[in-house]
């Protein structure tokens, strides 16, 4: 990976946590992929709430979260019992230059930066699922059997709230999701 997309990811990354740490909620990043943890934990102790989360950031029309760093996010989701509710959640945010290659040329062109959190709660048998996918008008799509399918992963409330194409951050109201809400 080039020096530049890793730091795209790590910046995003800390933008989150910093996003993240308010009020009763603490967040820190924990090396990602080099550690073999997720990229983000973040904790509400008064609410009983984790978060694990698996950041993406990118130029293209879709983002990828392989297989093993599902795996990782939910070994920590499970390991933490503690926590009444526990999460894990895919942040994707795709840059608003979009790149392309055009006649072996690289490209960017503007577009709106848009951010979506999913939550993988809804998904079957985790370990079918080689691959999610995020495109860049947040539908969600599960590699099963060398084939992507539609799997529409639900939306996250994020404490700070969140971008989503036709939102602004300031017009989002963050609901605390129940734990029968998201199935956990």
């Amino acid at each position: 990976m080039s020096s530049f997309r890793r730091s795209r990811g790590y910046s995003y990354e800390h933008s989150l946590v910093q996003r993240l740490n308010i009020g009763d909620w603490c967040a820190r990043r924990l090396g990602g992929s080099s550690a073999g943890l997720p990229d983000i934990v973040a904790v509400n102790n008064k609410k009983s709430v984790l978060l694990s989360i698996e950041a993406k950031s990118g130029t293209g029309d879709a983002l990828y979260v392989p297989q093993d760093q599902i795996r990782r996010c939910i070994l920590i989701q499970n390991m933490f019992g503690y926590y009444k509710r526990r999460y894990t959640i895919f942040a994707f945010k795709f840059m608003k230059k979009k790149r392309y290659v055009r006649k072996g040329q690289t490209v960017y062109e503007p577009r709106k930066l848009v951010e979506y959190y999913k939550s993988i709660e809804k998904v079957g048998n985790i370990e079918d699922i080689s691959m999610i996918k995020c495109t860049y008008d947040g539908k969600t799509y599960e590699l099963k059997n060398e084939r992507f399918i539609e799997s529409n992963l639900p939306e996250f409330p994020m404490p700070f709230g969140g971008i989503s194409r036709s939102q602004s951050r300031s017009s989002i109201t963050v609901p605390i999701v129940k734990k029968a809400s998201m199935g956990v």
